[in-house]
């Protein structure tokens, strides 16, 4: 591979990334890209039907249903799906949608990462890029529309077409963002749960688990928190590493 994210979990302008053991997990689905890589070995993904693929690179799609297999190390990318990356990871996916080996990406560095991950969509309508940049607030999604210049039922037919999900995946996963940056900066599972607009802890770590397969508690493991300071680690019943999203 290039240039190589270290240990722990981050999030970037338009993606977010954890490396470390993936202990496997259940089936789950987001809203995002998906891309896993492993440094030394390969990676390993199970679709809903048991069918397993394994490789150095693998692709999930946005929505797609899957399960991540143990292993020692692997770099686990979630790019928004409205981004220029994302261009260029749908172009790999084919026509089954489903998870596919992607050798040719094993090589992404860092830099490359932050700079088409950053840039937005050059295929989508701009309306549709203009919808989703009003989903940063708490804007009602009928007005969305109309500020964009577009009946609700207009928007919504068009981020299923061009994001591969409803708008309302999308919001969510901007809170999710948000509530991951707040962990990135040392702050508590309940803070990080306001700092994202969720109703209390146990809401970010529904959401958390359902959208990217991690608990706050992990996210805070993983980044060297001694688990005695993150409340109710001790006890987490949820403590599962990337697997379930």
């Amino acid at each position: 591979m290039g240039r190589e994210l270290g240990p722990g979990f981050g999030v970037g302008e338009g993606y977010a990334w954890y490396r470390g053991v993936s202990p496997g997990g259940s089936v789950h689905r987001h809203a995002a890209f998906q891309l896993v890589l492993a440094p030394r070995g390969e990676a390993a993904l199970a679709g809903p039907d048991g069918g397993v693929v394994r490789g150095a690179a693998l692709l999930v799609p946005p929505m797609t249903a899957h399960r991540m297999l143990s292993a020692g190390d692997l770099l686990t990318i979630f790019v928004e799906p409205h981004s220029a990356l994302a261009d260029r990871l749908r172009g790999r996916c084919g026509s089954g949608s489903g998870i596919v080996a992607v050798p040719e990406l094993y090589r992404l560095d860092e830099a490359e990462l932050g700079r088409a991950a950053a840039l937005p969509s050059s295929g989508m309508d701009p309306r549709l890029l203009a919808a989703a940049a009003l989903l940063e607030g708490p804007v009602p999604m009928d007005l969305v529309a109309a500020r964009v210049g577009l009946s609700p039922q207009r928007l919504r037919a068009l981020a299923r077409q061009q994001l591969g999900m409803p708008l309302a995946r999308r919001r969510i996963w901007l809170k999710l963002r948000r509530s991951a940056e707040a962990l990135g900066e040392g702050r508590s599972p309940a803070e990080a749960a306001a700092a994202g607009g969720f109703a209390d802890q146990a809401h970010l770590t529904r959401r958390m688990r359902e959208m990217i397969g991690m608990t706050p508690a992990a996210v805070l493991r993983v980044m060297h928190v001694p688990p005695a300071s993150v409340p109710g680690a001790a006890g987490d019943v949820h403590r599962n590493g990337p697997g379930d999203g």
